[in-house]
């Protein structure tokens, strides 16, 4: 995919930065966790709930996107950009 030719909102930037640090932050913990010989369960929970952060802040990409990203490219008659967003869709929704 080529590189963006505009700017992204630097506060929502920065608010899935840093979801993806507290998601990051909570795997490192589940890891911990099966080193540590935690109960199955509880790792499976905990896998759980950063599956789930993940997915959200894949929804906050993808709405930061569709705002930026593809507006920018209709206003340009880049059409290659809703193709490009079709394929990443299919890969995040699986």
């Amino acid at each position: 995919m080529d590189n963006h030719t505009h700017t992204h909102d630097p506060k929502e930037m920065k608010a899935i930065t840093n979801r993806l640090a507290k998601a990051i932050g909570h795997l490192e913990a589940v890891k911990g966790m099966v080193e540590d010989g935690r109960d199955c369960c509880e790792v499976l929970v905990q896998l759980a709930a950063v599956k789930s952060a993940l997915n959200n802040t894949g929804k906050l990409i993808l709405k930061e996107h569709i705002s930026h990203c593809i507006v920018h490219a209709i206003e340009h008659g880049d059409a290659q950009a809703v193709e490009d967003l079709n394929r990443a869709i299919d890969q995040f929704i699986k």
